[in-house]
């Protein structure tokens, strides 16, 4: 490990002095599970970390108070504490199921919601759901506050839009359109505590005659960042919910996807699974609608 110095603000109006003096030189840490494997292997080698463990209120759950439906997660909340949270489970579902799939619970006690986001990696599970139901995100910095789009937030492989400066201090999801069913779906070729092959939300609302009334689908670990197959949206949009559609749909996420080869498979290999788990992810969030 190298050499660093610690500190931990009890506000943020000090992480953000920490931040300004500092500058390039130091890190902002919240869980501290992917900075620390980070620095031991000398992929980030800061001279200064700054631990917002003391920094007050970035941990609730609670319901939007700005007239939206939906749900406001606090940056420090525990990874576990959203996978058991029972407004959690009662209001955003897949949100919860989603968090279950990361890693193992002694994992996700430690992890924290912004620090995995922030981490930006592409093979992590929440993002492709938080896409699907159009979350975003507030950054914070001294300034002021920006909103961003969970999309728009992912932009490279381990690139997020963190701005110097900035600390990612909450994250709202929407609550899913009435009579939608939702579904997170993720491909293990070995240990459940591991990283998917490929990994795909969807939440899909059907209408009168089994009519597509609104759909949002996206698929995780088969690019740089996680992917919203807005193809195979409009595939599905305004069209019934058959067989033959949904596997039309499901068939056009292979020209989207970019995966890599590595030992969960190669790249033709993702490249497959990404359309049978699209397809079985719609067929499952079709079944869910209404429940």
């Amino acid at each position: 490990m190298i050499e660093f110095e610690l500190h931990s603000p009890n506000s943020l109006a000090e992480a953000f002095s920490l931040l300004e003096t500092y500058g390039e030189d130091a890190r902002v840490m919240a869980g501290g599970t992917a900075l620390v494997l980070q620095m031991k292997q000398r992929l980030a080698q800061p001279g200064h970390v700054i631990s917002l463990r003391r920094v007050g209120g970035l941990n609730r759950i609670e319901e939007s108070a700005n007239g939206s439906a939906g749900l406001k997660i606090g940056a420090l909340c525990a990874q576990q504490q959203v996978a058991t949270s029972p407004l959690v489970k009662t209001k955003l579902p897949l949100v919860a199921e989603t968090y279950q799939h990361v890693a193992t619970p002694r994992i996700r006690y430690m992890a924290s919601v912004g620090g995995g986001l922030v981490h930006g990696d592409p093979s992590q599970d929440p993002p492709p759901s938080l896409i699907a139901l159009g979350a975003s995100l507030t950054l914070t910095s001294a300034s002021g506050q920006r909103v961003v789009s969970m999309e728009d937030f992912l932009i490279d492989y381990y690139e997020t839009d963190v701005q110097p400066g900035e600390i990612l201090t909450d994250i709202f999801i929407p609550s899913a359109p009435a009579g939608s069913g939702a579904a997170y779906l993720k491909f293990l070729p070995r240990t459940a505590d591991d990283y998917a092959t490929v990994a795909v939300a969807a939440v899909v609302t059907p209408g009168p005659g089994n009519v597509c009334q609104d759909v949002r689908i996206a698929l995780g670990a088969v690019g740089t960042t996680a992917i919203h197959a807005t193809q195979a949206e409009e595939i599905l949009l305004g069209r019934p919910l058959t067989e033959e559609n949904i596997r039309a749909a499901s068939a056009s996420v292979k020209d989207v996807v970019d995966p890599l080869d590595d030992y969960r498979g190669s790249a033709d290999y993702k490249r497959e699974m990404a359309e049978v788990f699209t397809r079985r992810a719609i067929q499952q969030a079709l079944a869910n609608a209404g429940r």
